[in-house]
Order: structure tokens, then C-alpha cells, then sequence
């Protein structure tokens, strides 16, 4: 693995980018407008105090957002102020890195089909895991290289995922398989696929991000040879 944390954190904000950011007093602040939290939360900047959190809090509800804030591995103290304030913790994440030549793999050719803009069947299997307009949208912002990956199987698409690269680090997001499809190796020929595609394009390590609970994703690149690189999670509290 080339890549540091602090460059895990910036490949995700310009693969994965908010509709805005704006700094607010000591706070990075992100209208994501409606596509998760990953887009919606607030970070810290330098030389933040407990006075300035009502900044943070009064910007995310003007933009109509939870009262949200992701905690990096540097924002110990924020933590526990935020825990002190009745913020809740919520969806802890792993960075997941491997070399890209690791991963990569000799596909059929029509095993993991690069392709962009996503044809509407993607756009299909997206909404048939949660995955809406919203964060499509979010995947046409973001800048470089890019595509959507469509998985095949028995002649039918039946799954998608979408990967940007970022400084030489490609990662991926939102990939989805089809209940039907499940537990037929489509999940480790799509890596494979955007391993495959990543290396085309010069990036030198693969990352995803992954919830800590979802056990199934976890298993699945760690068989991979994927490791930990880096963690968050977000403090959250209603109002």
C-alpha cells in the first residue's frame, strides 16, 4: 500500500465529492442533499472549540441535515465533547486498501463491464439496494477517471459499482449485487473487474470503505487480501 490516511480521506471527498463544502468558523461543512451521511457530515478544522459547535450545528440545520460529525482518527477530543453533548455514535468504517496488482484477475470479458454513464439496468440494480438518485448524482460529480462497472452472470446483469480514482488511488463505491445473485462470487469478480479497469489506468491500490457491522463486505476483501488502512465513524443527534 502507497497510500496514507489523510490521502484515504482525500480520495473519498473527490471520488465520492458533496453537492458543496463550506468552511464555517473551525468546521468543513458538506450539503450532501440526501445521499448519506458520507456527504453530509461536518469535520473539524484547527483550533475548534466546545463555543464553536453551535456554528456547525445551526449550519446543518439550515441545510435541512441531521446534526452530524465525522470523527477522523485525530478528533479524540471532539469525540468525547460531542459524547458529553448527547451525540450518539454511529456506522464505524474501515478503509480497506490492497496493491492493485493483487487484485487483478483474467476475466471473461464480459464478467465486469466498464462502462460510463451507467446504463439504466445499473441504475436498476442501484435502487434495488437503497442506492437512489441521490448518490448517482453524486458519482456524476465526481472528477478524473471514473466508470461504472456492470457484473454479468449467466448472461444477465446482476450487478454494478461504481469506482473513481484519486492521486493513484482508485476506490470503490456503491457496489450492489442482486438478491438472486448473491454468494455466486459476483461480489469478488467485481473487485477484480475494478482492479482490472484500476490498473488500465494507472492507479497503484484499490480502497473501499466498508461499515464495521457488515460482516458479509468485511469477509469478502479481507479473502481478498484487502487490510485495514484507516477508521471513522460519526457522531449523530437528532434536532
Amino acid at each position: 500500500m502507497t497510500v496514507s490516511v489523510s490521502g484515504l480521506f482525500d480520495c473519498c471527498e473527490a471520488t465520492w465529492p458533496a453537492a458543496s463544502r463550506t468552511r464555517i468558523g473551525p468546521w468543513l461543512v458538506r450539503d450532501g442533499q440526501g445521499a448519506g451521511k458520507r456527504v453530509s457530515s461536518v469535520t473539524a478544522e484547527a483550533g475548534w472549540t466546545t463555543e464553536d459547535i453551535p456554528l456547525a450545528e445551526q449550519a446543518c440545520r439550515d441545510l435541512g441535515q441531521d446534526l452530524l460529525f465525522q470523527i477522523r482518527p485525530e478528533d479524540a477530543e471532539l469525540d468525547t465533547v460531542l459524547a458529553d453533548r448527547g451525540y450518539d455514535i454511529i456506522d464505524p468504517v474501515d478503509f480497506l486498501v490492497a496493491p492493485v496488482e493483487a487484485l487483478t484477475a483474467d476475466l471473461h470479458r464480459l464478467a465486469a463491464i466498464p462502462c460510463w454513464p451507467p446504463l439504466a439496468v445499473q441504475a436498476e440494480i442501484w435502487a434495488e439496494g437503497g442506492i437512489g438518485p441521490a448518490r448517482r448524482t453524486v458519482m456524476e460529480r465526481a472528477e478524473g477517471p471514473k466508470t461504472a462497472l456492470m457484473g454479468r452472470h449467466d448472461d444477465h446483469p446482476v450487478a454494478t459499482a461504481f469506482v473513481a480514482i484519486h492521486q493513484g488511488t482508485a476506490m470503490l463505491h456503491a457496489l450492489e449485487v442482486s438478491k438472486d445473485a448473491r454468494r455466486k462470487g459476483i461480489g469478488r469478480r467485481m473487485m477484480q473487474g475494478a482492479a482490472n479497469w484500476a490498473v488500465r489506468n494507472g492507479a497503484r491500490d484499490l480502497a473501499v470503505l466498508v461499515v464495521k457491522a457488515n460482516k458479509a463486505a468485511q469477509t469478502l476483501y479481507a479473502s481478498l487480501g484487502m487490510r485495514p488502512a484507516g477508521a471513522y465513524h460519526y457522531r449523530i443527534k437528532k434536532g
